[in-house]
């Protein structure tokens, strides 16, 4: 059986924990305690180490999904957990403040994953906020990135459908990445 390690990024309240949980076959392993940032995101627990929950998608494909903490104060288990990730997932809440700009913030945090592996984003609570839009976050990535195409879809991380299309998408990308990057030379 084939296994990719896929890693949930973003910003706190980005849904990354629902997304996990909305995916995951496992009970999902879960580091949450109480959200004492209540400003960045008005929820009550926040991740403080890791999310860990896994999905076999097809008869030979296994993904072990990895959340880490939104915020930066926690980048340590960032570092950590992007070790053996080949897909980054980001996702973005799209009511936070400068959504577009945090989104290139991120990309840039996890850049050596991006360079590496595959990565796609899903802009979340666009029920809340229109605005910006996928073309927003799209021309934004094409200037950050002009030579990596990162498609970005609206998702709703407690529907299990859209996050099912969203991480098969990303495991597509990882494994025509993988096909495409040629074998170091044996010496």
């Amino acid at each position: 059986m084939s296994e990719h390690v896929v890693l949930f990024a973003g910003p706190m309240g980005s849904g990354k924990t629902t997304a996990i949980r909305s995916l995951s076959e496992i009970d999902v392993v879960s580091t949450e305690a109480a959200n004492t940032d209540r400003a960045t995101a008005d929820k009550e627990t926040t991740t403080v180490a890791l999310d860990y929950g896994e999905i076999t998608i097809d008869d030979v494909t296994k993904v072990r999904l990895y959340g880490v903490p939104g915020q930066k104060r926690f980048d340590f288990m960032w570092t950590i957990l992007a070790g053996r990730a080949r897909g980054l997932l980001l996702l973005i809440n799209n009511d936070a403040p400068n959504s577009v700009n945090l989104l290139i913030e991120y990309l840039s945090d996890f850049r050596e994953l991006h360079e590496r592996g595959a990565v796609i984003v899903g802009v979340t609570k666009t029920d809340v906020a229109s605005s910006p839009t996928v073309a927003d976050y799209s021309a934004a990535l094409t200037a950050a990135v002009p030579e990596q195409l990162i498609p970005v879809f609206t998702v709703d991380p407690r529907n299990a459908e859209e996050m099912r299309t969203l991480l098969l998408s990303l495991v597509a990308s990882v494994e025509m990445r993988e096909l495409l990057t040629p074998a170091p030379e044996k010496i």
